[in-house]
């Protein structure tokens, strides 16, 4: 298994709840495909330096996850077709 570092953007319309069953849906992704999330990191509500998919805010979330890359590609997929997910970025963690 490999360490890697996801950041994702949530829309910043999402109220509480719906924004914690989104986290909670993203994370249930990985943990389906037997990937460990190691901790979370809610960044919060922060302005974007520019509009992207016509908004200026987003919620952001850093995680850190042990995981196979076909765990990451199944969460690659359906982060793209989540409509609540603006962007998000998989990068290797060398820690």
């Amino acid at each position: 298994m490999g360490k890697y570092e996801i950041m994702y953007i949530l829309s910043a319309d999402l109220n509480d709840e719906a924004r914690k069953n989104e986290i909670e849906k993203l994370h249930g992704i990985l943990t389906a495909q037997k990937a460990q999330v190691k901790d979370v990191k809610e960044m919060g509500l922060r302005d974007f330096a520019y509009p992207m998919k016509k908004l200026t805010k987003g919620y952001y979330v850093v995680i850190k996850v042990s995981a196979e890359p076909e765990g990451l590609k199944e969460f690659n997929r359906l982060a793209k077709l989540d409509n609540n997910v603006i962007r998000f970025l998989i990068t290797v963690d060398h820690q």
